[in-house]
């Protein structure tokens, strides 16, 4: 079972190595034009804008929602200390 596992894994990641594919940024017409855009009160780069922060803001969100409900189902609830009645010497 644990080779299978291990074969799997590997299989995966060299399919994810081997199927690279070079990404390409903003080119710069597009730059040129949103910002055009700005200085000629266009509307449309508030567009762009507002899902740059969409964006941004998604995986924030996603980690505050796991640490929300990591924190409600792991922390302690009804913590019982038994201590025995004697007094403690500290020195």
């Amino acid at each position: 079972m644990k080779t299978l596992k291990l074969f799997v894994f590997s299989f995966f990641a060299a399919l994810m190595i081997l199927s690279v594919e070079p990404v390409k940024a903003q080119c710069a017409m597009c730059t040129a034009n949103a910002e055009a855009g700005v200085k000629n009160g266009n509307t449309q780069t508030r567009g762009i804008n507002k899902g740059i922060m969409y964006l941004l803001a998604a995986p924030y969100l996603a980690v505050a929602a796991v640490g929300y409900i990591w924190y409600k189902k792991y922390r302690r609830k009804d913590v019982d200390i038994n201590m025995r009645k004697e007094n403690f010497h500290l020195n």
